[in-house]
Formats: C-alpha cells, sequence, structure tokens
C-alpha cells in the first residue's frame, strides 16, 4: 500500500483496523476503501510534515521500529523528528508520577543516566515529573526517545519546549498524531502502548495506586515485556501502585545495574555528549559562583524556574562531575567551600 494510503488508515481511530499487519499483506479490499476515504486529509499532513520538518516510517517500511511491529495493535504510520536508528538499540522505558517527589526525580534521572551510558536508549513520555527527569539523565550519557500523546512538532509540555529540542539532537521524538494534532487526553492512555511496544522492558518511578503508569506495565506485560518496579516510602501511598507490582511479581529495582541484570544484558558504554559545560556555563552553572554552595530554592528563584527543573538540571552537572553537594543540602561548583542562602 503506498505511504499516503497507510498515512490515511493511522488517521482512523485506534483499533479501526484490527490485524493490520495480515490484512496488509492479504491486500484487504476494506482497507483500501478506508484509506481513500481520507487520502486528502492525509495529504495535507504529509505536506505539514515536510514544512514542519517531520518524518514517518509506514509499518511496510524496513525502517520501522521492529518491537513495535510485533504488538497487537502498532500504528500504521510513525512520525518522528530526529534519528529513527535511536530505536534499534536495547531500550528501557522509565516512566511514572508527574507530581512526583524529589527523591524520585532524582531516581528517575540516575537510571536514565546510568542506562544510557550502558548503551541503552532511554524511552520516556515527556509529560512533567519521572518522565521528564528519566530524559534530562539519558541526555547526559546517550540517546533517549521521547513518545507523545500529539504531533511531534507541538511543544507540550510547553516547559519542555527546550528538552524537546535536546531530545531531537540526541535521540528522537515520535508519536502516532499526525503534525499539528493537539495533546488531548484520550491520546496519552492510547500512547502508554507505544512506549511499552518499543521498549525491551518497563521501570516504574513512583506509581500510586491509580497512576497512569499503571497502564503502561499492564500493557507492557500483555506485550511480552518485563515489568519492574522502583520502592519508595509508605508514607502517603504514592508508591502503592509500584509496591503492588513488586507483589506481583515485579522485579525490584534500585539501579541500572539491576535493570541490566534481570535482562541479562551485556551492552557496550555509549559515547558521553560533549560540550555539557559549555551548555550549562551561561545558565545554571553559570549562575553559581565559584566556591560559594547555592540553595535549590535560591537558584530555582534566580532562573524562574519549578524546582524539580532546577534539581534535574544540577543532577545533571553532578553526574558530570561539575557540581557536588554540600553537608547543608546545597550544591556547588566542584571544589570550593562556603554556602550562600
Amino acid at each position: 500500500m503506498t505511504l499516503d494510503r497507510l498515512v490515511a488508515l493511522s488517521l482512523l481511530p485506534v483499533g479501526a483496523c484490527p490485524d493490520l499487519l495480515s490484512r496488509l499483506a492479504a491486500e484487504d479490499p476494506v482497507l483500501q476503501d478506508l484509506s481513500g476515504e481520507r487520502l486528502p486529509q492525509a495529504r495535507a499532513a504529509l505536506a505539514a510534515a515536510g514544512a514542519a520538518g517531520v518524518s514517518c516510517v509506514s509499518i511496510e517500511d524496513e525502517a520501522y521500529p521492529a518491537r513495535l511491529r510485533t504488538i497487537a495493535d502498532p500504528p500504521a504510520v510513525l512520525w518522528y523528528r530526529g534519528a529513527l536508528d535511536a530505536l534499534e538499540h536495547p531500550s528501557v522505558a522509565v516512566v511514572g508520577s508527574r507530581a512526583a517527589s524529589p527523591s524520585g526525580l532524582e531516581t528517575a534521572f540516575s537510571l536514565g543516566a546510568e542506562l544510557a551510558r550502558s548503551g541503552v536508549a532511554v524511552i520516556s513520555g515527556m509529560a512533567l515529573g519521572v518522565d521528564g527527569a528519566a530524559h534530562r539523565g539519558a541526555l547526559t550519557t546517550g540517546r533517549t526517545i521521547g513518545v507523545l500523546g500529539c504531533g511531534v512538532d507541538v511543544p507540550y509540555p510547553r516547559s519542555h519546549r527546550s528538552l524537546a529540542a535536546a531530545i531531537v539532537g540526541q535521540g528522537a521524538l515520535v508519536g502516532e498524531y499526525a503534525p499539528g494534532v493537539p495533546p488531548l487526553a484520550h491520546h496519552f492512555p492510547l500512547r502508554n502502548r507505544i512506549i511499552s511496544g518499543l521498549a525491551d522492558a518497563v521501570v516504574i518511578v513512583e506509581a500510586a495506586e491509580r497512576s497512569g503508569s499503571l497502564i503502561t506495565a499492564r500493557l507492557a506485560l500483555e506485550q511480552g515485556r518485563e515489568v519492574m518496579a522502583v520502592p519508595g516510602s509508605v508514607a502517603g501511598g504514592r508508591n502503592r501502585g509500584a509496591h503492588a507490582l513488586i507483589r506481583d511479581g515485579a522485579a525490584l529495582v534500585e539501579s541500572a545495574a539491576d535493570v541490566l541484570s534481570e535482562l541479562g544484558w551485556v551492552v557496550q558504554p555509549a559515547a558521553a555528549p560533549a560540550g555539557l559545560e559549555a551548555r550549562q556555563e551561561g545558565g545554571l552553572l553559570g549562575l553559581m559562583p565559584p566556591g560559594e554552595p547555592c540553595s535549590l530554592d535560591w537558584l530555582a528563584t534566580r532562573l524562574g524556574q519549578p524546582g524539580p527543573d532546577v534539581l534535574g538540571g544540577l543532577l545533571e552537572l553532578e553526574l558530570a562531575g561539575l557540581v557536588v553537594r554540600t553537608d547543608g543540602g546545597g550544591f556547588m561548583r566542584a571544589g570550593g567551600t562556603c554556602y550562600r542562602n
């Protein structure tokens, strides 16, 4: 089937074309009729993609991600910005709470960085909280893939605009929605099957009992993926979903080494991104006076950014050896001595 007809099929509601691969192989005439009805919209979407610098790959193309092709309901077309071949590497999804605690953010960041350093592509959903922290961690040491519930040219959430640009330069943004499609609420549960479908395993960080991350975990199990979870505090119910997964047999994860061991992987270390200090010198690192530790609140106030976002940047610098922690809970450039409130 031609690309424009496959794009037309991708514009149908998810689930409208069951057994898509076998029906394509059999040249099902019903699919021809369905695609023909939406050819004008499909051609408009392809034109919009070209103007926005967005590419797409169809399920009949050899470049389509092999893992995603194996799920029950793969998208007919995957839109992307960045390097599609990032999806050919061993991949682990790290997902969790949008309202993550500082400890959860740090865990997600560290897992992302350690997995990417080991040559694993880190997949997540570009959401606030755990997703963003995992992406940021992976960017310090290797590659990451963001899966969107909107067009890959749509900046969402807006506070992740710079993160999205960094991911395009060091991995890929992917999704099943055509350019310009807005982030609608029902898109995100559907997006989760792609997050798990692209991954070899899914790690859950800070999931409450009704967390959307548990949808991803359930889909991963249905797709035959490994599911793992990070334990946490029992206070406040923030980790009940993750603890339930562990009780039901999910592997307990404290570090990337646990993930790699559970999967039996020996992977090649990725080349670390060059120029981290230069990229940060005019921003967070440049704000920190040499020899004077700074509190998180002080830095967040002066940058005009949320504390969790600033914490992610500090952890990035810490992993790179450019920032160290102080006994008072602050951060400073490596090698100094006093404390700034």
